[in-house]
């Protein structure tokens, strides 16, 4: 099938032109619980009237096929041309109901694997059933077979693997694991990731391994970025995984994912190792590294830049003058010929 679109942690913050601006106000250079919790609380804000009857409009420009917008993209599809409507891609955006070779809305995590379950799916309902951003159209009996099943690994195509787990397919799992991410910052526990799917955790995180190596291994498609911008309009927040993978790996670990915005990866599997004292400061800062320091900035929580200088002598200390800055928290980076560091 061919689709139709073509820690390292302690990393650099902040603004790159590529970054939307729905994260202006968003400390997303942050790593860790810390980078959770900001999500988690950029999330909370949403239109608390949308409701589960709505997607069926919003579906048809969310998941529209970029080829023919009279059509939308049906999740776990993989073949037009078998004869066979469950395995279909693609399906006019008006043939929506219950019947064979229509579609409906799947909710990628289930409603009843959350804990405790999300509820009914009447058009009226609002809340956690009605999240957009874990819906997406499906072909009636392919949603059907998946049921509620957990997601699992495997290769090739979608359908059932294992014991009774659902493979969501090559072209579909990052989409998911993307999905599930978003889920578990949003809903927290109600939404854990072991709740839906199988496999260890990555570390001592709540993570599945599963989920961040779909991120790595199944890039985000211009499919998946086309939901993005009118579900702000329409619903009020954004899936962040989806406008930056990178942002999983620097809150759970394992292997990188795509830096979108340029500015949340490190340069180098290497980094500057250096210290500020004291912190918290009044006066001044002293800054010892083990690298001859090359430039030294110093951001705001806007990522506004207040202090940046280039020095000749690229020696290995530094004593920055902070008097003139405010009280509150602000990020000094380091860099060296070709590595760099972050400090709060």
């Amino acid at each position: 099938m061919k689709r139709y679109f073509s820690l390292l942690f302690l990393l650099l913050p902040f603004i790159s032109i590529a970054q939307q601006s729905y994260y202006d106000d968003t400390a997303v250079y942050l790593t860790g619980t810390e980078l959770l919790q900001e999500l988690r609380l950029k999330l909370s804000v949403y239109n608390e009237n949308y409701t589960y009857g709505d997607f069926r409009d919003t579906t048809k420009i969310t998941d529209a096929n970029p080829e023919d917008d009279s059509e939308v993209l049906l999740i776990y599809g993989f073949n037009d041309n078998d004869g066979n409507c469950t395995t279909d891609i693609t399906r006019s955006n008006n043939d929506f109901g219950g019947d064979n070779c229509e579609y409906n809305r799947e909710h990628t995590f289930p409603r009843s694997l959350a804990n405790p379950p999300m509820g009914s799916a009447s058009n009226s309902s609002n809340g956690i059933v009605a999240d957009p951003h874990n819906l997406r159209p499906s072909d009636v009996q392919r949603n059907g077979n998946r049921g509620s099943k957990k997601f699992n690994d495997g290769t090739g195509n979608s359908g059932d693997v294992g014991s009774g787990d659902w493979y969501p397919g090559d072209e579909w799992k990052g989409d998911v694991a993307r999905a599930m991410m978003y889920m578990y910052v949003r809903y927290g526990e109600q939404c854990l990731p072991s709740l839906v799917g199988q496999g260890p955790l990555q570390g001592d995180t709540q993570m599945l391994q599963l989920f961040l190596e779909w991120n790595v291994e199944d890039p985000v498609s211009d499919v998946e970025m086309q939901r993005n911008d009118p579900l702000e309009a329409e619903y009020g927040n954004r899936n962040p995984f989806i406008d930056n993978p990178i942002l999983a790996t620097n809150i759970w670990g394992g292997e990188p994912a795509e830096d979108f915005w340029g500015e949340l990866s490190a340069p180098s599997s290497e980094f500057i190792e250096a210290s500020i004292f004291p912190n918290p400061a009044n006066t001044v800062v002293q800054v010892e590294s083990n690298q001859d320091i090359t430039s030294l900035k110093i951001y705001n929580l806007l990522g506004q830049v207040l202090y940046n200088e280039t020095t000749s002598n690229h020696k290995r200390y530094k004593t920055l003058d902070v008097s003139n800055l405010s009280s509150g928290m602000y990020i000094l980076q380091i860099n060296d010929a070709s590595k760099r560091l972050v400090i709060k």
